[in-house]
């Protein structure tokens, strides 16, 4: 489906991407050597120029040594300081024209500094991965770094073969000379830019569960000495992808890889089709599986549905804190309902200053708004109904399969659902910074 584009620039990054144009395809060919944390890439970025002609614009890319650029083939000026690569193409560019951009570039890569620390490109002891949520991306490619600007992308990567390399996507192929291997990876599904995954590591592939025809298949991608207790911790990863296709649809991408990596990691990361997972999430007694839903309901919720700018992640975060909620109600634990009102209590305590439909940048990650937004949901499913709301999902993520969307195209969705005007719930659980009253249904909200 076509990809709706935000109208503007991101107020939270208005420095991240060009909306003077729109990509549709990345090829990336990526040499990395672990021991020195050394990269090199070539990058073939098939364009489409937007309603005004270009002279001029811009890519982000963190502090590497630019070797070419070239537009359609053809050398082009190019200026590249603050993480910013501006190009020249020869001629200026015409409206709705379609161009290709190819930029060499080679250094030592290292996260890009942000208000929550290093994000991106991220050096272990031994490998590496890429942990971008939500500007980290240039740190290792040249991106139009927004994220309603989607496009597929194939990665290439060679590396010394000892290490296996993980990508969000379908593995081609992966060939073996001398002492390097190159990993070939196509992700065909309109992908924002800071969810494109990849790990480098010693890990061992195990196949989670028996996809059965025309099944998800999903992969483990493990330290062999934690696959006993990673074992243990996903068995139900299974579980949870036929009962999340049964509430939100269709999985909707080709496959499902899980990494966990030797080191501990802050917070599991989604990247589409592909989600990384640290050592400390690994413990053989379940300890985080509430973190395993909730980044698989990413996949719908964030990565197939992405948001028009960062102002709406809450559409997001509180979908995948519902489905936590949801997994857990139908897995034998806590249900929803005592699920919301442990959030609504811990919420009643905190400062209630943070509104869901504009955060703010500093709140984008607070746990607050995982949080509300959480019981947001759960007060549009009480008042829907579960029949109606479950519908009302499934519609949302077929409807904008590989789009952008804004919280004011969720309000309008809902209302199609409702028997009633719902205006009121979303002036105060939205719109609003005061804490409403803790919804419930007579009926106990059970799935």
């Amino acid at each position: 489906m076509a990809v709706q584009q935000s109208v503007g620039q991101d107020p939270y990054f208005p420095g991240n991407g060009d909306r003077r144009y729109r990509v549709h395809r990345y090829e990336l060919t990526l040499d990395y050597r672990p021991a020195p944390n050394r990269l090199s890439g070539t990058a073939r970025i098939n364009a489409i120029a937007g309603r005004g002609q270009l002279t001029e614009f811009q890519l982000n890319l963190a502090d590497f040594r630019v070797g070419r650029v070239r537009v359609d083939g053809r050398a082009a000026h190019y200026t590249h300081r603050g993480g910013k690569l501006r190009v020249r193409p020869p001629k200026p560019l015409r409206t709705g024209a379609a161009f290709t951009v190819e930029v060499q570039w080679s250094g030592n890569p290292r996260p890009v500094s942000s208000p929550w620390g290093g994000l991106g490109w991220e050096e272990l002891e031994d490998g590496a991965l890429v942990a971008s949520q939500p500007v980290g991306a240039p740190s290792w490619y040249p991106c139009n770094d927004r994220p309603a600007d989607k496009a597929s992308y194939q990665i290439s990567v060679t590396t010394p073969s000892a290490y296996a390399v993980v990508a969000g996507g379908r593995l081609l192929t992966r060939t073996t000379k001398a002492s390097t291997t190159t990993w070939v990876y196509e992700q065909a599904a309109p992908t924002s830019s800071y969810l494109v995954g990849l790990s480098i590591g010693k890990y061992q592939t195990v196949l989670l569960g028996d996809p059965g025809p025309g099944g998800v298949p999903q992969h483990g991608h493990i330290p062999a000495h934690l696959l006993p207790r990673f074992s243990r911790d996903f068995a139900r990863q299974p579980a949870m992808m036929e009962l999340f296709q049964e509430w939100f649809g269709p999985y909707p991408f080709d496959e499902y890889a899980v990494v966990v990596t030797e080191e501990e990691l802050d917070v599991p990361v989604e990247a589409q089709g592909l989600s990384l997972f640290g050592s400390n999430h690994v413990d053989g007694a379940r300890g985080s599986e509430r973190l395993v839903a909730h980044e698989l309901a990413h996949q719908w919720f964030g990565n197939s549905v992405s948001i028009a700018d960062w102002r709406q992640i809450w559409l997001n975060e509180g979908f995948a804190k519902y489905a936590e909620w949801l997994w857990s109600e139908r897995s034998g634990g806590r249900g929803a309902q005592q699920l919301a009102a442990a959030a609504h209590r811990s919420l009643s305590a905190l400062p209630q200053d943070l509104r869901l439909a504009d955060p703010g940048r500093k709140s984008m990650f607070d746990d607050r708004l995982y949080q509300r937004g959480g019981l947001t949901l759960h007060a549009v499913r009480c008042a829907l109904g579960d029949d109606a709301f479950f519908r009302m999902l499934r519609e949302w993520a077929g409807l904008h399969r590989g789009g952008a969307v804004t919280t004011a195209a969720f309000t309008a969705h809902v209302a199609r659902f409702a028997d009633e005007p719902l205006d009121e719930l979303f002036d105060a659980w939205v719109y609003g910074t005061a804490l409403p009253p803790l919804p419930s249904s007579g009926t106990g909200a059970a799935v």
